[in-house]
């Protein structure tokens, strides 16, 4: 279930137009996204706590770099990442 984007909500991250809020959890929040060539993605942002936190970043990177090697017809595809 997704919900519209809060008056909060930034409109754009990076190269992604962010559509609606996918979901919220201790992370942070997972956006509907889309590129400027349309192709649609989540676009999940991590609270800003974590990102002045070290072994969160170790983490998180550890945590981007085995989701960027599995390749499955049932698996999205990791598109980028950046703490």
């Amino acid at each position: 279930m997704s919900e519209p984007l809060r008056p909060s909500d930034p409109s754009r991250i990076a190269d992604f137009r962010l559509l609606r809020r996918l979901g919220t959890g201790g992370m942070g929040v997972v956006y509907l996204g889309r590129t400027d060539s349309g192709r649609l993605a989540a676009v999940k942002v991590i609270r800003t706590e974590g990102t002045t936190d070290d072994g969160f970043r170790t983490r998180f990177a550890r945590e981007t770099e085995l989701a960027r090697r599995v390749e499955s017809p049932w698996v999205v595809p990791m598109l980028g990442a950046d703490a």
